[in-house]
């Protein structure tokens, strides 16, 4: 009995082996999908790599161009002979001062408005026609931007050409790109978070501002992100209301700038050395645009750490 038992069960295994393979067997159109899948995928990642690979180009000839000049003298110091030799110190301080004082002015007004736009303002004609503002305030060319800023600023409120004119030109100039992706963070928030903590009697105020916010920080810190490149990168605007074409600071000194004063820019030096001075060493270009490069990824970096940290705080 026992030996017919276990013959039984072979048996049935191996009919289960069998109807598995025959259940589990790829048909051709599976095969034609999975090509597909595949096909797809691989397009996809040279897509990818055709974007970043310029990238890694562009950086490493930079790089690659500026190693003769690149030192802790040349960032600490100011440039001299005319911007023909020297360093970058004080264009590299002017737009430390003009990215920081624009960050604080357009992030809060930035973030607010975005909360008001997603978490307050109903579905009517005048919020369709903010948003309808905003979008094309994102598409006024920067010229327009420095021209603003100049009428508005300089002359209109007597701020002169200084770092607090050049950047509330920035700040105006880049609020679109905050207040975009404030309202996208906002808005992946999912409902049934604020219905559950109005249903417990928390006011709207109370749930923005232990819910909403908190879980859509790494959304905002990206919008931040892309602030800090755009204001560091531009020139027009602060050639119009702030940036001057040279002006030597004391060395080290991180606080040799009033807001009240003009200063030097990177983007602006950068130009200048290059179509406006004469007998230029070749490396002091590069170096100057590596200055600025690092400049704008040592602001990310820390922005995107507080964003990695925002996330890892997320309840969903």
């Amino acid at each position: 009995m026992e030996a017919n038992r276990q013959i039984l069960e072979a048996e049935l295994e191996r009919e289960i082996f069998t109807h598995s393979q025959t259940l589990f067997t790829q048909t051709a159109k599976s095969r034609q999908e999975q090509w597909i899948e595949n096909l797809v995928k691989t397009t996809l990642l040279i897509l990818t790599l055709l974007i970043i690979f310029p990238l890694i180009l562009i950086v490493g000839f930079l790089f690659y161009k500026s190693l003769p000049i690149l030192s802790f003298e040349f960032l600490f110091s100011n440039p001299i002979r005319g911007m023909r030799a020297g360093g970058v110190w004080a264009p590299f301080l002017g737009t430390i001062y003009l990215v920081v004082v624009s960050l604080l002015v357009a992030t809060p007004i930035g973030v607010l408005a975005a909360v008001y736009l997603n978490e307050y303002a109903r579905n009517n004609w005048a919020t369709r026609i903010t948003n309808l503002a905003v979008v094309n305030l994102a598409g006024v060319p920067s010229i327009v931007h420095a021209l603003f800023g100049l009428g508005a600023f300089v002359l209109f409120a007597r701020m002169g050409r200084s770092i607090l004119a050049a950047s509330l030109t920035l700040a105006i100039m880049t609020l679109p790109v905050i207040i975009a992706s404030t309202k996208e963070a906002l808005g992946a928030v999912p409902m049934a978070f604020r219905e559950a903590c109005w249903n417990v009697g928390a006011s709207r105020w109370q749930t923005i501002r232990q819910i909403v916010l908190p879980n859509s920080t790494s959304g905002i810190l990206t919008g931040i992100i892309l602030q800090v490149s755009r204001a560091a990168g531009e020139t027009a605007p602060i050639m119009f209301t702030g940036a001057i074409f040279f002006k030597a600071l004391d060395e080290g000194n991180i606080f040799a700038y009033n807001i009240f004063d003009q200063c030097m820019a990177l983007s602006m030096h950068l130009f200048t050395i290059s179509t406006q001075v004469p007998d230029v060493p070749e490396a002091l270009p590069y170096g100057t645009a590596v200055v600025l490069l690092g400049a704008v990824l040592l602001i990310n970096a820390v922005a995107i750490l507080f964003r990695v940290y925002f996330r890892s705080r997320k309840k969903w």
